[in-house]
């Protein structure tokens, strides 16, 4: 099983996720079916996020902590990325220079 570093970067995380698909059996999973898997985990995040804010939700439905979501999209985001070779370390940093020089109001 690869070993997850305590501190890997962004790049680190998406080696480590490409490793876990590749050793789970994972890897046949297109991009589509990662993109509705992310969607499902999202609706579980927005759960737990409503859970954490004290709104009302339905009682019997199992939601997790919203870390624990967060991670689960997370792992789905860097999978998504590696279906398509995209280094999501170096797309995240040339997005921040376009959004540096934007003008927000």
């Amino acid at each position: 099983m690869a070993d997850l570093a305590e501190d890997s970067s962004l790049r680190g995380l998406q080696r480590y996720v490409k490793s876990c698909e590749e050793e789970r059996g994972f890897c046949a999973q297109s991009a589509l079916e990662k993109c509705l898997l992310l969607g499902e985990e999202t609706g579980e995040l927005f759960r737990a996020v409503r859970r954490a804010s004290g709104l009302r939700t339905d009682p019997d439905s199992r939601t997790a902590d919203v870390g624990e979501e967060l991670a689960d999209i997370l792992n789905y985001v860097l999978a998504i990325a590696n279906r398509f070779d995209v280094d999501l370390d170096a797309a995240f940093r040339r997005k921040e220079l376009r959004n540096r020089r934007r003008v927000w109001r």
